[in-house]
């Protein structure tokens, strides 16, 4: 086995959702039963959003808890959303909870972090008394930094941008630094003349750890860092050292200091029991998907491999074979989702495994379909037959008829098909089985807006051939005026 292979270290995924919003978040246990935990926050650039990714950390002792900076898809500073330092609430109650699983106290804790990372060590280090801060070049005016070079997250962070949000963030992390929460906390500030954020967001607020009795500024004069966007990784060395004393209980101080802190044999219940109970992984409460089609051990052409199934309460199912990822067709409201690759799948067996994921990035069980890739010239029956043209009649609502809400009723008729899919202005509003008899009927599982509705249909055979697409202008209500001819082509290909 190689070196890399032997050191990596096994990640559990979770999502904290007991605070305010939910928080995603990686762990790793210790080697050796180490009683240190490390909270790694993100930089900009990191990869998913989790800093010190991709292996940095495999070498360390101690517990590891990355932490997501992305809530609602965007970067928060794990601070704010619009204003609501709710996700700050939250991230702190993640923390908590994992080092009280851990049985840590706060002196057995480092935060660590860079560029906004860095400033988020900071800010949870000192606000709830955390021992260890390591910050590599951190940014005290966060308003202003996110308006100038983080516009992607300003508008998330404080909603509409104003003078008055942006003062008040660059406020938050000097106040705090200023009250001196937590004086006795060992803290690592790193930053270096080539970072063309220190003059403007470091080199001011130096003077605020007056007072602080284990500060410590690490002054990174390389010429070979040569600008900002280098300064993070060139300090890496440099914070991993750091890292590594701190979590060997040895802080860069003159007086003795204890060294070691494993207990191989420890009690993991607690931090087992945490890590199950806030599992991203949720199969007991979350459906895995259905997979109407392909069916079991089913012989396709490769270029007609078309899944159909079902995943309420899902947003998005998530399709993998052999460790590779696939796919992410979206779900529509009743829960129907259907997928064609888009390019042909190779002859032979294949093994599709599949979960579904709701609104918070919560993922349900595993489904699997197993079906087979033949020449179509091989497949059996009429999968070998070319595609037979589809027809699709909808009967009901009839073209521009107003019916009564709140839910409208369609029906119709598409024989030799198995399902009919529906969509209004591109989006997918969900599917419905063919009967044997070529009959068919779907009501959504939600109201209608009251007015005018353009609802566009299409009939899907077995093999992937489909019908013309029917459009069906009708009006939910009375007392509306439905698209008349102009607006209304019957059907379009």
């Amino acid at each position: 086995m190689s070196e890399a292979g032997q050191n990596a270290r096994r990640i559990v995924t979770g999502v904290d959702a007991s605070g305010p919003v939910p928080v995603e978040y990686r762990f790793s246990h210790a080697r050796n039963g180490n009683r240190h935990l490390v909270v790694v926050f993100a930089n900009p650039a990191a990869p998913d959003d989790y800093g010190m990714s991709g292996g940095v950390l495999d070498k360390v002792r101690a517990n590891i808890l990355w932490i997501r900076d992305s809530f609602d898809g965007a970067n928060g500073y794990y601070l704010c959303k619009g204003m609501d330092f709710g996700v700050e609430q939250a991230v702190a109650g993640l923390i908590a909870r994992v080092a009280g699983a851990l049985s840590l106290t706060p002196d057995q804790c480092t935060m660590i972090g860079s560029s906004k990372g860095g400033s988020a060590a900071l800010y949870f280090g000192l606000k709830y008394g955390y021992r260890n801060i390591v910050a590599g070049v951190p940014q005290f005016l966060i308003g202003t930094y996110v308006r100038q070079s983080l516009p992607g997250a300003a508008q998330p962070m404080m909603g509409e941008v104003t003078e008055e949000k942006v003062r008040f963030l660059d406020s938050v992390l000097p106040d705090l630094v200023r009250a001196r929460p937590n004086p006795a906390a060992n803290i690592y500030l790193i930053s270096s003349p080539q970072d063309e954020e220190y003059p403007r967001q470091v080199e001011p607020f130096l003077g605020l750890f007056r007072g602080y009795e284990r500060f410590n500024f690490v002054f990174n004069d390389s010429t070979l860092v040569t600008g900002s966007p280098k300064v993070v990784p060139h300090n890496v060395p440099v914070i991993m050292g750091l890292l590594n004393l701190l979590v060997d209980g040895i802080s860069p101080v003159i007086g003795g200091v204890r060294y070691g802190y494993e207990e191989p044999e420890r009690d993991t219940s607690g931090i087992e029991a945490y890590l199950s109970a806030t599992s991203q992984v949720r199969g007991e409460d979350f459906p895995a998907p259905v997979v109407l089609m392909p069916a079991a051990d089913q012989r396709l052409p490769a270029h007609a491999v078309r899944f159909v199934g079902s995943a309420p309460r899902a947003v998005r199912v998530s399709i993998w074979e052999d460790g590779k990822f696939q796919g992410s067709p979206a779900v529509a409201p009743d829960g129907s989702w259907s997928w064609l690759r888009d390019k042909p799948w190779g002859k032979g067996r294949h093994v599709v495994r599949l979960f579904a994921v709701d609104a918070n990035n919560f993922h349900s069980g595993r489904s699997e379909v197993v079906f087979t890739v033949v020449d179509p010239v091989d497949a059996p029956g009429p999968v070998s037959a070319p595609a037979q043209p589809l027809a699709l009649t909808v009967t009901s609502p009839g073209a521009h008829q107003q019916v009564p809400g709140p839910v409208p009723r369609f029906a119709g008729f598409a024989p030799g098909a198995v399902r009919v899919e529906f969509q209004e202005a591109g989006m997918s509003l969900g599917a419905c089985p063919v009967a044997a008899d070529g009959n068919w009927t779907w009501e959504s599982n939600w109201a209608w807006n009251e007015g005018p509705h353009f609802v566009e249909a299409v009939a899907v055979g077995a093999g992937g051939n489909a019908s013309a697409w029917i459009s069906v202008p009708f009006a939910v209500g009375a007392s509306y005026t439905v698209p008349g001819p102009g607006g209304y082509s019957g059907a379009r290909h």
